[in-house]
């Protein structure tokens, strides 16, 4: 499954915002430098979906906050649920 991102690196925390138009809103605690944000999303949202850290990755938009983020075996229903449980 795919779906847009809008990523906030260099945050206290990581975090799932919510819904931000069509964009999920995610905080990252990692420095946006040398691809370091966009491994923390991978892994972040790994973790967060019990995915296996190589069935997330970044589709495309690696230098801008705004991604299409490709996640093997998630639901439409476990991105909703996760996306509405941490606002």
């Amino acid at each position: 499954m795919k779906f847009p991102v809008k990523a906030v690196p260099g945050a206290s925390r990581s975090g799932i915002v919510g819904w931000l138009g069509d964009d999920l809103k995610i905080r990252i605690q990692a420095p946006a430098s040398d691809g370091k944000a966009n491994d923390a999303l991978c892994e972040f949202l790994a973790a967060e979906f019990g995915l296996p850290k190589s069935a997330v990755r970044i589709a495309s938009g690696f230098s801008s906050r705004k991604k299409i983020v490709e996640a093997d075996g998630l639901t439409r229903e476990a991105l909703e649920k996760a996306a509405s449980r941490n606002q």
